[in-house]
C-alpha cells in the first residue's frame, strides 16, 4: 500500500445520490485518502466532485466488488463505505456478502450508511490525532 491510505466507496443503484452527496460534503477530509471505487458509483463521484483523486474500478456485478475484496485480503483498504439498499433485490448479491465477510474477516472497517459513515470518519479523524483506539 502507498504512503497515503485507502478508502473504497460502493454504492447500490438506489444509494447512488446518498453517497454522492456524503462525499460531496465530506470532500475535503476524503481528500487526504487514495479514494477506490466500483465503476458507476466511481463515475457519478468524479463527476459530483472533480477535485477528488478517485480510481474507477470494474461495475460492481462487473467485477469491481471482487477487486474491492482482493484489495482489503492484499492489506491495500482501510475502510469501506458501501450504502447499501437493502429493499432492492441485487443479482450480484453473493459478491456483495463476500466483500462484506472480507472486511469483517480482514477486521476493516465498513459504513453501510450515513450515520456508521460519519461514526467511521469522525473514528478516523480521531486515530490521525491519536485520540481513537484502533
Amino acid at each position: 500500500m502507498s504512503g497515503k491510505r485507502r478508502i473504497a466507496l460502493v454504492a447500490h443503484d438506489q444509494k447512488k445520490d446518498n453517497l454522492v452527496d456524503f462525499v460531496r460534503r465530506h470532500a475535503a477530509e476524503l481528500g487526504r485518502y487514495e479514494l477506490v471505487a466500483t465503476g458507476t458509483t466511481g463515475g457519478r463521484l468524479v463527476e459530483a466532485c472533480p477535485q477528488l483523486t478517485l480510481r474507477r474500478l470494474k461495475s460492481g456485478p462487473l467485477g469491481g466488488d471482487q477487486q474491492i475484496g482482493a484489495m482489503i485480503a492484499e492489506g491495500d483498504i482501510e475502510a469501506v463505505v458501501f450504502f447499501v439498499d437493502p429493499l432492492t433485490p441485487m443479482p450480484h448479491d453473493v459478491d456483495v456478502k463476500a466483500l462484506m465477510r472480507l472486511a469483517i474477516v480482514y477486521d476493516i472497517a465498513l459504513a453501510l450508511n450515513r450515520k456508521s459513515a460519519e461514526a467511521l470518519l469522525a473514528f478516523l479523524r480521531d486515530r490521525e490525532k491519536g485520540t481513537a483506539d484502533g
